[in-house]
């Protein structure tokens, strides 16, 4: 397990290293410096013009001492300082006069041409406002130069919070960041400007992270040893009962490929509670799942019913949603399982579209449900401040549906269904919207973009793998 952390975070971490454990910033500086120097010296030769690109604060600091390091293991290197040196930190004054002492080359002027390797320390996680005047025009022009970028810390102009670019940002070829790796640079688009992402250990103490208490974690592959043992004294009840329901008419290929992730990931026992038009493509195509069959003209009755609550009463988990449509019976039966199941419940695809026009009724708002290149406009609204409002007045209820656990995994669209905001304010505040989402309830989200956020109250996880061979209709 890894943390991934933001600005506030970050800045936790490194005052209570420097202020409260004492470690001195400029150790720290050297170490960052140093872990840089080592990335570049892999990829660098001799005959490279080398060119550090500082801005004024810490980062900038960084950046000089690197080039300083390179300096003097017979590199040619030059700095090239970007805004006002009178407002340079302590920690960039100092490096800034070492550099003067060697007699290192402190360029005055513009002169990128002359270089084909660039130290990116211009910007560091800090960054809060958009990037403009001299600085947004040397960026500009690294970005338009054929050169290699090693990023400090986070491609400048990056937000170290959400990766939106602020206004312009440094295209790297490499990020070297310090101590953990930064939310904005595992979203998009910071994840597309970041290249080739290395994270060095420079000193920070494990305990400054927990005073820190970042909420935001990641797996790698040292954490597959965390996946649950398999019994060998066990049998296929050993392994529970999920229960499936999933496909309409025409949908067999959902419930199919549900079915088949259900068992690949451990379930001893999957049975899909399907229309019966795929009773017989679902017993061919995956023999060892149990089929329970409805007829959709039956669903009114009380036979119905009580077939549905069986089904419902056998699983130790359902999954209700995909293929499963928009019909007056899959309405039934999404209703049925809120209201009717007694273990935990994960909503997908259709199901969250049919839960969203359950709240819709509940609430009584009358707008249709948008399509797929539509977004939900209920009510007028500037920025997520307004959103807020909406968001909460809609979970506040859904939480209220059950006790029991209750499992939603939507993508941008369905979440857009769902909580009743644009997709393009989700995208631009999706970390916001995620935690919104799970804000003060019993509720857990999977929200599914490039990178999938799975949050519960306070709590968040980012998943990190799969690739883009995925944006394929089936692999959800």
């Amino acid at each position: 397990m890894k943390y991934a952390v933001n600005s506030r975070e970050m800045k936790l971490i490194d005052d209570y290293t420097i202020k409260v454990l004492k470690i001195p910033e400029a150790v720290l500086m050297e170490r960052a410096a140093i872990a840089v120097t080592d990335i570049m010296k892999r990829q660098i030769k001799k005959e490279d013009r080398i060119l550090a690109v500082c801005g004024p604060g810490n980062n900038g600091g960084d950046g000089i001492a690197a080039g300083r390091i390179l300096y003097l293991q017979g590199y040619h290197v030059a700095i090239l300082l970007i805004g006002d040196e009178n407002k340079a930190t302590a920690g960039m004054r100092a490096q800034m006069e070492i550099a003067k002492n060697l007699g290192i080359t402190i360029e005055n002027c513009n002169k990128l041409h002359e270089y084909n390797i660039i130290i990116d320390a211009i910007f560091g996680v800090g960054l809060s406002r958009p990037v403009t005047g001299a600085y947004e025009e040397i960026i500009n022009e690294i970005n338009s130069r054929v050169c290699t970028v090693y990023s400090v810390d986070i491609p400048s102009g990056i937000s170290a919070d959400n990766g939106k670019v602020m206004n312009t940002a440094i295209h790297a070829d490499y990020t070297i960041t310090f101590g953990h790796q930064k939310k904005g640079l595992l979203f998009y688009p910071g994840a597309d400007y970041s290249g080739n992402i290395s994270i060095a250990d420079i000193g920070f103490p494990n305990i400054a992270t927990t005073k820190a208490n970042p909420d935001t974690i990641y797996y790698d592959w040292e954490d597959l040893c965390k996946l649950p043992t398999r019994k060998n004294y066990s049998n296929k009840g050993t392994f529970g009962k999920v229960l499936l329901i999933a496909g309409s008419q025409g949908m067999s290929g959902a419930a199919y490929l549900s079915a088949k992730a259900a068992y690949r990931s451990g379930a001893g026992l999957v049975k899909v509670l399907t229309s019966k038009d795929n009773r017989v493509i679902l017993q061919t195509s995956i023999p060892e799942a149990i089929i329970a069959a409805y007829d959709e003209e039956t669903s009114e009755t009380a036979d119905w019913n009580n077939k549905i609550l069986a089904e419902l009463a056998w699983a130790n988990v359902i999954v209700i949603g995909p293929g499963i449509g928009l019909s007056q019976t899959a309405q039934n039966l999404i209703e049925m399982v809120i209201k009717y199941a007694k273990v935990p419940v994960i909503i997908d695809a259709d199901g969250i579209t049919l839960l969203s026009r359950l709240m819709n009724n509940h609430l009584h708002i009358t707008n249709i449900l948008p399509s797929e290149n539509q977004s939900i406009q209920n009510e007028s609204r500037n920025d997520l401040a307004i959103s807020t409002q909406v968001i909460q007045s809609r979970l506040n209820y859904l939480a209220s549906l059950r006790n029991e656990e209750l499992i939603i995994t939507p993508h941008l669209m369905e979440l857009s269904r769902l909580i009743g905001v644009p997709i393009s304010e989700i995208v631009n505040n999706l970390v916001d919207t995620a935690c919104q989402c799970s804000y003060n309830n019993n509720l857990i989200y999977a929200i599914k973009d490039a990178r999938t956020i799975v949050t519960q109250s306070e709590r968040k996880y980012i998943n990190v793998s799969g690739n883009n061979g995925m944006a394929t209709g089936g692999s959800g």
